[in-house]
């Protein structure tokens, strides 16, 4: 009997370790598509959810990205966090498909709005008002849709959600955090630097197209992982309320953002000192996904990184780190689902 008992518990805690040390591609990647009324207009806006499935994933297209993923398919039995995603400007969620699908195959729902007005392939809302402050209620609708979905809503811990933004993005999650964008901040900038084409093609106005818009938080949203963030609008007192815990990553060759009027200075003036991680050699685009030879043909600028820096390696480090980020920052139990993985 002695050694029956000796036996279980061997046993008990070989299983508990082998639960523990089970790689972080346990599952495979559903994608699920969802069609949401835009809060500005109430015109379909679509939505894309990536989470953990036990069907049968197969490649697949999308705006020109290659996916592995089961469409439609059954979701793992389980509670899983869920996290919002919201591209960079005139951008697609599929450029940030591999980040998504690695959380996804981690143990998270990852839903992703394609930003109406603002996306690769609709620009009539950039440099408005109404995107600026639409963005975030863009986010908090695709989080209402998803925590009542059919297929996502049993499976999904509307408690434990946190947002991740990539450039323009960034700037979206910082308002659904409490931040409140100060335009003169802008207007400042591009007085200063004027030849800074992305955030100067306006010389620092915003074309005020809606007035009854105000920055909106969303106190479900509980953790940031941002990425080459635009902040340029944010001093110490428009973050005061941004009260959550942040991962901050951003390329010290950025070709678009002043990193030292961006992540850097987000970074010092956050209430919640963030983890911020600068990349040598990084420029803007290297958080997009890696990419193929077909698309390193068709867009360059946006595939092909300096001499000596490895995306695919920092795509890799990044999706661990953020992993383990999104678990503590949001208390994941090592079983939220059969278990969560890199705990």
């Amino acid at each position: 009997m002695r050694v029956l008992r000796t036996l279980l518990v061997l046993c008990t805690l070989g299983c508990s370790l082998l639960v523990q040390a089970e790689p972080a591609q346990h599952w495979n990647v559903g994608l699920h598509r969802m069609s949401v009324p835009d809060p500005l207009d109430g015109q379909p806006m679509q939505v894309l959810a990536f989470y953990p499935s036990s069907g049968q994933p197969h490649v697949r297209r999308i705006d020109g990205y290659r996916l592995y993923v089961a469409a439609e398919a059954p979701v793992v039995m389980g509670r899983f966090p869920l996290l919002a995603l919201s591209h960079g400007n005139t951008g697609t969620p599929m450029a940030l498909h591999d980040l998504a699908s690695a959380l996804a195959r981690r143990g998270f729902v990852v839903v992703a709005a394609v930003h109406p007005g603002d996306n690769n392939k609709d620009h009539s809302r950039l440099g408005t008002l109404s995107n600026l402050y639409g963005r975030p209620l863009q986010i908090s609708a695709a989080i209402s849709a998803a925590l009542g979905d059919p297929l996502l809503a049993p499976y999904v811990s509307g408690d434990q959600v946190g947002m991740i933004g990539y450039s323009a993005g960034a700037e979206t999650a910082l308002i659904l955090s409490g931040a409140r964008p100060d335009l003169q901040r802008l207007r400042r900038y591009c007085e200063e630097r004027p030849l800074d084409a992305d955030a100067c093609t306006r010389h620092g106005e915003v074309i005020a197209d809606r007035d009854d818009l105000l920055p909106e938080a969303d106190p479900r949203i509980r953790a940031l992982l941002l990425m080459a963030p635009l902040s340029l609008s944010f001093g110490r007192q428009a973050l005061a309320e941004v009260n959550v815990p942040s991962l901050i990553y951003s390329g010290d060759h950025d070709q678009l953002l002043a990193v030292d009027k961006n992540a850097e200075a987000l970074a010092r003036k956050l209430p919640v000192t963030p983890n911020y991680r600068r990349l040598e050699g990084a420029g803007h685009f290297v958080f997009m996904s890696p990419c193929d030879d077909s698309q390193r043909a068709r867009m360059p600028a946006l595939c092909n990184d300096p001499d000596g820096v490895d995306r695919v390696g920092i795509h890799l480090s990044l999706q661990s780190e953020a992993t383990r980020f999104f678990n503590r920052a949001l208390g994941v139990s090592a079983r939220a689902g059969l278990h969560t993985a890199d705990q």
